[in-house]
């Protein structure tokens, strides 16, 4: 597609909507195609309100599919730091900004090369979540005999620890994730390769990696749920789940809740305290969360 034809199609047609905070490229199809959805382009358009109806369109024109996106500023800093939506950094550290009134974009992309320290730690604590919920549900899988959902589960706990690892040097978790770790942290790549090419037997393999995870889990608690466990203590009243969530450093996270709030009470990180539930049922207590240091 020629430069020109670039600039109608992309800057005169979706440049011109209402609305338009910016407009991102990712023209590459052979280096960024499966980051894309397997179409030949993606434009990604950051707009100030909602558009459900169009938040997704696909396009074909001179044969070039062309995978259109639009987003507001909200949203696609919520994807940022959510383990589902991980190509989205792709898209904005390799893609070429056609459009961005007020800088957005090129503020988002030197928030995200430098890590700012709250998506830095909103990227660990939600990784973290992840890599406590398939951690137990593999233990739970090995108690129920079932080996080979124990073996996924725990694999995935592996990549989340590996996530970790490498926000925690700076870096971005990139789809070739175990090379980067063979670079970074050769002792998780070593327990993948154990995992995956070991001569013991599977249950054997995942029984080994559960200890190394458990292990990890309990030393990188406290560090890995800062955010969490500072938002916390900063009231002196308690706070329920839905509270939590609702919290702008919160909302819209992919978290797993319940499971980090159980486990930083059993650390005795946070304090669990329990009051008369609003309905009028005798004995049924809500329980809530608060700083570890209050009384």
């Amino acid at each position: 597609m020629a430069q020109s034809d670039k600039k109608t199609l992309y800057l005169e047609y979706l440049g011109k909507e209402e609305g338009v905070i910016s407009l991102l490229l990712v023209a590459n199809p052979f280096s960024y195609q499966p980051l894309i959805d397997g179409m030949d382009r993606l434009v990604l358009i950051v707009t100030k309100t909602p558009t459900p109806e169009k938040g997704t369109e696909h396009w074909i024109w001179n044969d070039t599919r062309i995978l259109v996106r639009r987003v507001t500023p909200d949203i696609l800093e919520r994807w940022i730091v959510s383990s589902p939506n991980r190509n989205v950094i792709y898209w904005l550290l390799q893609g070429e900004v056609l459009v961005d009134r007020d800088g957005y974009l090129t503020s988002l992309r030197d928030r995200l090369m430098d890590w700012s320290p709250l998506i830095r730690e909103q990227k660990i604590l939600s990784e973290f979540s992840q890599f406590v919920r398939s951690y137990l549900q593999a233990k739970q899988d090995l108690r129920d005999g079932r080996v080979l959902d124990a073996y996924s589960n725990i694999l995935a706990s592996l990549h989340y620890w590996a996530h970790i690892a490498l926000v925690e040097e700076g870096m971005h978790p990139e789809l070739t994730v175990w090379e980067q770790m063979h670079r970074v942290n050769p002792g998780i790549y070593k327990l993948f390769e154990e995992l995956t090419t070991s001569g013991e037997t599977l249950e054997q393999r995942v029984q080994l990696v559960l200890l190394a995870c458990e292990f990890s889990i309990l030393n990188k608690m406290e560090s890995s749920c800062a955010l969490l466990i500072r938002l916390i203590e900063s009231r002196s009243e308690s706070w329920s789940p839905a509270e939590l969530l609702q919290h702008p450093d919160l909302a819209g996270l992919s978290l797993e809740l319940s499971v980090l709030l159980q486990k930083l009470v059993q650390r005795g990180c946070i304090r669990e305290t329990a009051k008369a539930a609003k309905q009028s049922i005798q004995g049924l207590l809500e329980l809530r969360y608060t700083s570890a240091s209050s009384k």
